[in-house]
């Protein structure tokens, strides 16, 4: 029979997932893992233990920093902890208990404590032509290769900013797969900036490196990269053709079938906005993340966040943030007393520290580019569920909408499947835009529950 009780409650089997089961069961608490993947690993890690069984060869390709996923997943296996793979939480609830969908049916898990860990996403990048076939988040083209080794024939161009751009050229590149260019649109941030910048580079320096190893690889296989690239186009009538873009004053253009976007990850805050967490707004990264303490802790008595659902950091750090929030379960559980827990959490502090070191370097380096996180034309999609456009949310605002969830009940913005997790911000933007206000203003989609499509008949056999 299906468990539906348990001390800790950990759903998302990322780094952060994964650590924290890991050192919870240690500690004698009673956790149960909830998964969507079919393995752990999450996004970053995805598919780790069949690569490492049965595709060995590809973690050449994918690279050192995927294949220190298998020890997590390793530990994780051998802590004890229960996992329920194919788990889609479709609830969070305030008192601890938490809807499940799993192999055909549902439940409501009751849990102390629960922990969401369920990651980040990929900032949608709404320039013109972002929803012709032959378009793809990179992100979602990594998740291919990882999952399935699955990689195009043809070359790519990429286009945006963030350091995951350099890692998947790279990976793309051992698979083989041409590059026909890097079109990178980070704004420049000068001599000053930079020598600001400077103590945190020395702190990560050991991390940073492993970047500049990826761009001097990248070099050496011929990629083409163009930096300060403005007003990126992708041309087509039925699929992507081309990519259009102006560089040092010039309008230029480059032939391409395929065209991977990127504009930088922010945190999943559907789970924890739908359980009551209070979302505060982080200028440096520029989205929404749940408010939490050090250890992860949220407003809500039983809820914490941990990993880049609780701001990104990177999967290092997500691994801390997950042990740190399992020391503080047990803390509350009663299976530790505080000085014990921050004994035990030294290690993990000094390195989140430096991984914390590191994220203020990249946040300034990598800082999403303004043009491309709202779309601007008046036929352009903003909404791609309810296939809503840019003018239409324009009369809406002219019609006193002056907030995402009255835009939402005059033009659609945010009914369809996604539930507005790639909208929402898109919508906020615009508002912000037109009226002048700052990127938070707007506000946030209020959560409609289930957060994940689950089947009536699962809902209607639900005890």
């Amino acid at each position: 029979m299906p468990r539906t009780s348990c001390e800790l409650a950990i759903i998302g089997g990322g780094p952060a997932g994964m650590a924290a089961a890991s050192r919870a069961a240690s500690l004698g608490l009673d956790t149960i893992l909830l998964d969507e993947q079919p393995e752990p690993g999450g996004q970053i890690y995805r598919g780790i233990e069949t690569v490492q069984r049965k595709r060995a060869g590809d973690l050449t390709i994918l690279g050192k920093d995927y294949a220190a996923g298998a020890a997590l997943a390793a530990a994780f296996r051998a802590s004890g902890g229960a996992y329920e793979p194919g788990s889609v939480v479709w609830q969070v609830r305030e008192d601890g208990r938490i809807g499940v969908s799993r192999a055909g049916a549902s439940r409501m898990l009751t849990a102390r404590r629960i922990l969401i860990a369920t990651g980040a996403m990929e900032r949608p990048v709404p320039i013109p032509g972002w929803t012709l076939p032959g378009v793809m988040a990179a992100g979602a083209a990594q998740a291919l290769l990882k999952a399935s080794g699955v990689a195009p024939k043809g070359p790519a161009v990429i286009v945006g900013t963030g350091p995951l751009i350099y890692l998947i050229a790279t990976q793309f590149r051992r698979a083989g797969v041409p590059i026909g260019a890097i079109l990178l649109t980070a704004p420049d941030i000068g001599i000053t900036e930079a020598l600001k910048m400077l103590p945190g580079v020395l702190r990560a320096g050991r991390t940073l490196l492993k970047g500049l190893a990826w761009l001097r690889e990248l070099r050496d296989m011929g990629v083409k990269m163009i930096h300060d690239v403005s007003q990126p186009v992708i041309e087509g009538a039925d699929r992507a053709e081309a990519v259009s873009y102006v560089h040092a004053g010039s309008q230029r253009r480059i032939e391409a079938s395929l065209v991977l976007l990127h504009n930088g990850v922010i945190p999943a805050t559907q789970m924890s906005l739908g359980a009551g967490c209070t979302q505060i707004w982080d200028t440096a990264q520029h989205c929404w993340q749940p408010q939490t303490d050090a250890w992860g802790a949220t407003n809500q008595d039983r809820i914490a966040v941990a990993g880049d659902s609780a701001g990104i950091l990177g999967a290092a750090a997500a691994a801390c943030l997950g042990r740190l929030a399992a020391l503080d379960a047990a803390v509350r559980l009663g299976k530790l007393d505080a000085a014990q827990r921050d004994r035990m959490a030294r290690d993990d502090r000094a390195e989140l520290t430096r991984q914390q070191s590191l994220r203020t370097v990249l946040d300034k380096l990598f800082a999403p580019a303004a043009e491309l996180l709202a779309p601007s034309a008046a036929g352009d999609i903003a909404c791609r569920c309810e296939d809503v456009t840019v003018d239409e949310l324009h009369d809406a605002i002219a019609q006193g909408s002056t907030d995402l969830n009255r835009v939402k009940a005059f033009t659609r913005c945010g009914m369809g499947p996604c539930q507005g997790r790639l909208c929402g911000p898109v919508a906020a933007e615009v508002i912000a835009r037109a009226l002048g206000q700052r990127a938070d203003q707007p506000g946030q989609f209020r959560v409609r529950l289930p957060v994940r499509p689950v089947p009536l008949a699962e809902l209607a056999e639900l005890q």
